[in-house]
């Protein structure tokens, strides 16, 4: 591997997120190091996904069948969807166990420092699904900032026609969260959407 070769891969790895050029240097190194252990079945690994992986035509998740496993169990909650902004996000919600309904990636946040309308995220379909019989609950389970809020917002305006309920994740004090911890935005947030008991 030439000093080029090796300058690019670092300079690839340091674009993942949380990956760093030391980081990168660090990751490269050990790779080299571990061509045989890490560094082919990773490339091969690469090719394969690459080559493999496919955006669902229903609702945005990743995998290597259309539509996707997750939209092919009969055993889910057809009648439920579950908003989010990437699928990392449908990954943490199906690594919690915690939902067993469909889901509706959107490709992101509205943000117009970064100049991304409604037409660039998966919000048309969405709507569209709405339509479908059997849909009774959407759950928007977008971030808590700015963007999430405001892409929140505009969903629920664009479902209003639909007659379908929306609703929104909770927000506020963790579970072992300590008040004295907390920021004043998780605070009101968690005083705003309080519960009787």
């Amino acid at each position: 591997m030439s000093g080029a070769d090796l300058e690019k891969l670092i300079q690839l790895l340091a674009k993942l997120p949380g990956l760093g050029p030391r980081s990168a240097r660090r990751a490269a190194l050990t790779l080299l190091k571990k061509r045989e252990q890490l560094m082919t079945p990773l490339g091969e690994a690469i090719q394969a996904a690459a080559a493999s992986v496919q955006d669902c035509s229903v609702c945005g998740n990743l995998d290597t069948v259309d539509p996707c496993a997750v939209c092919n169990d009969k055993a889910r909650d057809s009648h439920t969807i579950c908003v989010v902004e990437d699928v990392g996000d449908l990954w943490a919600l199906e690594r919690s166990g915690a939902f067993r309904g469909r889901y509706h990636v959107l490709g992101g946040t509205l943000s117009a420092l970064d100049g991304i309308s409604p037409d660039d995220l998966r919000i048309a379909s969405l709507v569209r699904r709405a339509h479908d019989d059997g849909v009774r609950e959407i759950i928007l389970a977008t971030s808590a900032t700015v963007e999430g809020q405001a892409t929140a917002h505009y969903v629920t305006d664009r479902l209003a026609s639909t007659g379908v309920a929306v609703s929104r994740l909770g927000h506020g004090v963790p579970i072992g969260g300590e008040l004295d911890y907390l920021d004043d935005g998780t605070l009101t947030a968690a005083l705003k959407s309080r519960k009787t008991l």
